[in-house]
């Protein structure tokens, strides 16, 4: 469980030193990303004598409980504790955007001339055009128009507002001319084993009579993305907190046009009205008017 993964911290830590140790290696600098590897680094750094540290956060826990719904949904009091501890101990942070540096500086009171914005890149020998027939024939999908999604399954992502939003747009015939795909979780899980939120969906195509328009394909492999990506008439992101958003730069490489919750990075990411639409998070009607 998620919750747990900190206890392993130290032993991961003791596997590193050992491996440098029997290799006779020395480190200049320690790059971490995301918080639990922020802890490792600092315990890295202090079995070094003090390497410097380069930190890339990727989200916040902050940020996450201000959008949190449930109790179940908020971070740790120890993650966010450990966030601070993190920010003060290392040499630099990178944020991706204007945004997570203010929010940083907001949030945590981060030391701007800590702080320096340099965002993530795509592989363009990977993500790139395909033609969409060859894309549609290679991933064997219907000819019809696809609204893809790509990502975890959780609360956050805001896949309930996508789902909605394409049952505004009456497509529940039985034989839509577009549908949704929605990539990431695992569909087929056993009712025990099945997360709560991939339930939750479930359950509302079924309410929303929409079992012919959404279909659940999982977690796909890296090298199928691009023509998932060029086969879609468009990537929807309706995520309720991004720190950046991958899936969305990785979308636009392969020149499809994404809509995404203007929020965090995406807000950044996306040329509203040049490379995609912006619309307020968890707002499905006015998805709904985009996708239309």
């Amino acid at each position: 469980p998620k919750v747990r993964l900190p206890d392993y911290i130290p032993e991961f830590v003791q596997g590193v030193t050992a491996f440098a140790a029997e290799k006779g290696l020395h480190y200049d600098l320690i790059h971490s990303h995301y918080w639990m590897s922020g802890l490792a680094a600092e315990m890295l750094s202090d079995a070094w004598e003090n390497t410097p540290i380069i930190h890339m956060f990727h989200t916040l826990g902050e940020m996450k409980n201000r959008i949190a719904q449930h109790d179940d949904e908020r971070e740790t009091p120890y993650r966010l504790e450990s966030e601070r501890r993190i920010l003060a101990r290392v040499d630099r942070i990178i944020v991706a955007t204007l945004a997570e540096k203010a929010q940083l500086e907001w949030l945590y009171k981060a030391d701007s001339r800590k702080l320096t914005i340099l965002p993530p890149g795509v592989d363009a020998g990977r993500f790139y055009p395909i033609h969409q027939d060859e894309a549609k024939q290679f991933i064997g999908i219907p000819d019809r128009r696809m609204v893809l999604f790509v990502g975890r399954i959780e609360p956050l992502k805001g896949v309930d507002t996508l789902i909605r939003a394409m049952a505004c747009m009456n497509l529940s015939e039985s034989d839509p001319p577009a549908y949704l795909a929605i990539i990431g979780g695992n569909p087929s899980a056993s009712p025990e084993e099945m997360t709560a939120e991939m339930s939750n969906l479930q359950q509302l195509c079924r309410d929303l009579h929409m079992d012919r328009t959404v279909v659940f394909l999982g977690k796909r492999g890296q090298d199928t993305l691009p023509y998932y990506y060029s086969a879609a008439e468009v990537l929807v992101m309706p995520s309720h907190y991004e720190s950046f958003g991958m899936v969305a730069l990785e979308a636009m490489a392969c020149g499809t046009p994404v809509i995404a919750s203007q929020v965090g990075g995406l807000a950044f990411l996306v040329q509203d009205g040049v490379t995609g639409y912006h619309v307020p998070g968890g707002d499905s009607q006015a998805l709904c008017e985009k996708l239309s």
